[in-house]
């Protein structure tokens, strides 16, 4: 091979600052990397550490390092104290209170399996969770509720035949 196809370094990787040869057009485009390894590098994103100010990256929505930097993050912050835990705010605790006041079975039906019976809100406001605006139901009388005045086949029944 002889000297004249050897290309010589015309410019640099903008990373590692090896010298290499691209073609004139690549230069005016913007940046020119040596390889993948330094193109990867010029794409990072890293922001620092909250507590030491490492950089991390920053794609993964981390805040700080390390465990030990997050504990330290962390100190000093307190997590729902001084709130009382009102039970019938939970729906649990609705289910459970609503099974002692108005016993083990359906409101309307009388189907008596606990484990499926649903909270239902008379006045179909999921906010007002006053005892007296709740019942107790199974899944029938509640889906009779709230989606048989609904039903496209009462429509079909009524209009279609005459």
């Amino acid at each position: 091979m002889s000297e004249q196809y050897i290309r010589k370094p015309n410019t640099q990787c903008r990373i590692c600052k090896k010298p290499i040869y691209r073609r004139p057009c690549q230069i005016m485009q913007g940046g020119v990397f040596c390889g993948v390894v330094c193109y990867g590098n010029s794409n990072r994103k890293e922001t620092p550490c909250l507590v030491c100010g490492k950089p991390i990256m920053a794609s993964f929505n981390k805040k700080t390092c390390s465990r030990s930097c997050a504990n330290i993050h962390r100190a000093g912050i307190t997590y729902k104290n001084n709130r009382p835990h009102d039970k019938v705010k939970y729906q649990r605790g609705l289910k459970v209170r609503l099974l002692d006041d108005r016993g083990e079975k359906c409101a309307r039906c009388e189907y008596a399996k606990i484990e499926i019976l649903q909270i239902h809100h008379k006045d179909r406001d999921r906010e007002n969770n006053e005892l007296s605006n709740l019942e107790l139901i199974c899944p029938n009388c509640h889906y009779e509720e709230h989606f048989l005045e609904k039903s496209w086949l009462k429509k079909r029944r009524s209009g279609s035949r005459g």
